[in-house]
C-alpha cells in the first residue's frame, strides 16, 4: 500500500515550466529528448502562459465583499452508467461543474442551497424533463482560486428527490452509515497515465517503443521520468483542497504515474478519489497534457492502470483480525464475478495473468503475492492483523462501486 501505514523577469509558474518541457500540443519523445519544437512554438505558448498568469493575478487581488466562488462539481452520465443493473464507469473524467455565487463561505455542507442542472446535455435525462437537482455533500477548498473560494462535490437527484440510477454514492452511503461501528478503512492508489494532446504518452518515440519496463518505477532522470512536473502540483493542489492524499510514485511503464488517498472512513474514501480526479483534469487544461485513467492504455507487454484498494475494519486491526481476513477471502472467491463487473470497463485487457496481475477468469490470494487478485502484507501474517489488498479494481472504476462491494463482500 505505497504510502499508507523579457520587460523583467518572468514568475516561474508551474504552468510555464510545463509550457518549456512539453509545448501545448507536443509531447516529449524518444527515449532521450525529442527534436526541439519550432522556437516560435515555444515563445508563443510560453508568452500566453505568462499573459494567462499575469491577467489571473490581477483578477484574483479584487475585493469581492465577502462573497465567494463556490464551485458545484458532480458525475456526469458516462461517470456511472448503469449496464443491465451494474454501474459501470465509461468515462471516469465525466465530471462536470459549475461555478455559484455565495454571498459568505458556509459553515458546513448544511448551509449550501440545492441547485440544478440541464441532465439533457449529461445523457442523464430527456429533453423533455431535464431538470437534475445537486446535492451538496462535502467541501473542499478551491485550489485554483484560493482564498475562501471552495470545491463542493455533489451527487444527483430528481426534483422529486430520487437518486439519480447512476447515483453510486446514495447506496454506498448507506451501507457504510449501517456499518459504521466497523470503522472501514480504505487506502486506494489510483494510477494514471499521461499524454501528449496527440494521444501519445510523454516520452515514448513516435515510432516503435522505449526501453523496457524496469527504470521507470519511482526512477528519476531526463530519459525515464516524464510528467513529474504535473504529478507533484496535483498532490500539493490535492492537500490544500484537504483530500487525504498520502503518496505519490512514478509507476513502471514511463509516463504513468500514481498517488495514494486515505486512510479514509467509508465513503470519504470516494468523495476524495473523484475530487483528486476532478483537480488532475482541470490541472491538465493548465499543463496541456491529457490524463488518461485507460486500464491498458497500450497494448502488449506494458503494464496496465490500477485502482489497488487496500481495507480494513476495527475487527480486522484488531489481534486475531488475520483470521477474519481469511474467511473475508473465502467470500472475495464466492462472488469473484460480481466484483469484477463493477471493477472497471474492459479490465479483461489489464487482468491477464502477466504484467503483475491475476486472471481475470480466477481468484486467488496469497501473503506479498502482487500476482494474485489480493494480496496479504507480510506484516499482516506476521501481527496477526492489519489489511488486504485488492489488486482487481482498475483505474476507471467508480470509487463508490468498488468500495460498496467490497464492504459488503466483507461482512462475516
Amino acid at each position: 500500500m505505497a504510502a499508507f501505514v523579457g520587460a523583467g523577469a518572468a514568475v516561474m509558474t508551474p504552468a510555464v515550466r510545463a509550457a518549456m518541457c512539453v509545448p501545448r500540443g507536443a509531447a516529449r519523445a524518444g527515449a532521450g529528448r525529442a527534436a526541439a519544437a519550432p522556437l516560435s512554438m515555444k515563445v508563443e505558448n510560453i508568452g500566453r502562459e505568462l499573459y494567462d498568469q499575469k491577467l489571473k493575478d490581477k483578477y484574483e487581488k479584487l475585493d469581492l465583499g465577502g462573497q465567494i466562488f463556490a464551485e458545484y462539481v458532480w458525475l456526469g452520465g458516462r461517470a456511472a452508467q448503469m449496464v443491465d443493473g451494474v454501474p459501470v464507469c465509461m468515462d471516469p473524467l465525466d465530471i462536470r461543474s459549475k461555478t455559484k455565487v455565495l454571498s459568505s463561505a458556509p459553515k458546513s455542507v448544511a448551509d449550501l442551497p440545492l441547485w440544478n442542472y440541464d441532465g439533457s446535455s449529461t445523457e442523464q435525462a430527456p429533453g423533455t424533463d431535464s431538470e437534475v437537482m445537486l446535492k451538496p455533500q462535502a467541501i473542499f477548498k478551491d485550489p485554483f482560486r484560493g482564498g475562501n473560494n471552495i470545491l463542493v462535490l455533489c451527487d444527483t437527484y430528481t426534483p422529486a428527490g430520487t437518486p439519480l440510477p447512476s447515483n453510486m454514492r446514495y447506496p454506498a452511503a448507506q451501507i457504510f452509515d449501517k456499518h459504521k461501528d466497523l470503522v472501514p478503512w480504505f487506502g486506494i492508489e489510483q494510477e494514471y497515465t499521461l499524454l501528449g494532446l496527440d494521444g501519445h504518452p510523454l516520452g515514448w518515440p513516435k515510432q516503435g517503443y522505449p526501453a523496457p519496463q524496469g527504470p521507470y518505477y519511482c526512477g528519476n532522470g531526463a530519459t525515464r521520468i516524464y510528467g513529474r512536473e504535473l504529478a507533484e502540483a496535483h498532490a500539493a493542489a490535492c492537500l490544500y483542497a484537504g483530500i487525504k492524499l498520502s503518496g505519490v510514485n512514478a509507476e513502471v511503464m514511463m509516463s504513468q504515474w500514481e498517488y495514494q488517498v486515505g486512510p479514509c472512513e467509508g465513503i470519504e474514501s470516494g468523495d476524495h478519489i473523484w475530487m483528486s480526479r476532478y483537480i488532475m483534469s482541470r490541472m491538465s487544461e493548465e499543463y496541456g497534457i491529457k490524463v488518461s485513467l485507460d486500464v491498458k492504455p497500450m497494448p502488449g507487454e506494458w503494464n496496465g492502470a490500477g485502482c489497488h484498494t487496500n481495507f480494513s475494519t476495527k475487527p480486522m486491526r484488531e489481534e486475531g483480525g488475520y483470521e477474519i481476513i481469511k474467511k473475508v477471502m473465502e467470500n472475495f472467491a464466492k462472488k469473484h464475478e460480481e466484483h469484477i463487473k463493477v471493477y472497471g470497463f474492459d479490465n479483461d485487457k489489464r487482468l491477464t495473468g502477466a504484467c503483475e496481475t491475476a486472471p481475470i477468469t480466477k481468484f486467488s490470494w496469497g501473503v506479498a503475492n502482487r500476482g494474485a487478485s489480493v494480496r496479504i502484507p507480510r506484516t499482516t501474517e506476521a501481527e496477526n492483523k492489519g489489511y488486504f489488498e485488492d489488486r482487481r479494481p482498475g483505474s476507471n472504476i467508480c470509487p463508490y462501486a468498488v468500495t460498496l462491494k467490497i464492504m459488503e463482500t466483507s461482512l462475516v
